[in-house]
């Protein structure tokens, strides 16, 4: 890993030379500013730090080759996925934009009972209540040239539930979006990076191709395709000294 440290990505500088031995994959949630009352910040990244995220990959000659396509070998020749969690709609509105400017693609997984309601999994532990993008919206995401993936039916912790309803969640949110869109999907998403090997027996029987935990690293051709590593981007913070430092100036 060189030096780069376990934690989260906020700019190119110090993770340039480690991405290039792999394929990193970012991770976002929502886009936009925290509304107030807001208990996990470290979900929202503001629109400018997005775009500015996307230009600095995209200057440094970044590329986002299909999701699931792997580098043939470990020098990845600057392959990158983006992927965005749950389908918020304040994710929509602010990323189709930049993406496209870059030509980038981008990878949706998709709460496949929930679209073009809220994030009931969150509101139920006491999160802001963000609206979440319906079909005509997920339509435009692929029309762009964007893919989406499956992150279960309600986004529960799937080694807390049942067996029977663990295999319920993996396998029908597949059908259901496939049914919906028409497109294959192959790919999967583990709701809070939960999951166990009765869990990864189920995401490789329903058949998916691949799917994402909430492990810090970079891919390569030799991470296991139902364990891959992501990067989450989140703003920079802010420590107690930088405070001091900025009040002092």
């Amino acid at each position: 890993m060189s030096s780069v440290k376990p934690g989260h990505y906020t700019s190119l500088k110090s993770f340039r030379k480690w991405f290039e031995t792999g394929k990193p994959c970012l991770t976002y949630h929502k886009i936009g500013p925290r509304p107030a009352g807001v208990r996990i910040k470290g979900l929202y990244v503001s629109a400018d730090l997005l775009k500015r995220q996307l230009e600095e990959l995209a200057e440094a000659g970044f590329h986002t080759p299909a999701y699931g396509e792997m580098p043939a070998s470990s020098n990845a020749a600057k392959a990158i996925s983006l992927t965005f969690d749950d389908g918020f709609l304040n994710a929509f509105e602010s990323a189709l934009q930049p993406l496209a400017q870059h030509r980038f693609r981008a990878m949706l997984f998709l709460v496949a009972d929930r679209l073009g309601q809220y994030n009931e999994w969150e509101t139920l532990l006491g999160e802001v209540r963000e609206p979440l993008m319906d079909a005509a919206q997920v339509r435009d995401w692929l029309a762009a040239g964007h893919e989406i993936g499956a992150h279960t039916l309600t986004h529960p912790f799937l080694t807390r539930v049942s067996s029977r309803e663990a295999r319920e969640e993996v396998f029908s949110s597949k059908k259901k979006l496939e049914d919906q869109f028409g497109v294959p999907v192959q790919h999967f998403c583990y709701p809070y990076g939960d999951w166990n090997d009765h869990v990864l027996d189920l995401v490789r029987e329903a058949g998916y191709a691949t799917s994402c935990t909430t492990d810090f690293g970079v891919n390569t051709t030799t991470t296991p395709p139902l364990e891959l590593k992501r990067i989450m981007a989140r703003h920079r913070s802010i420590s107690i000294k930088a405070i001091k430092a900025r009040l002092a100036s």
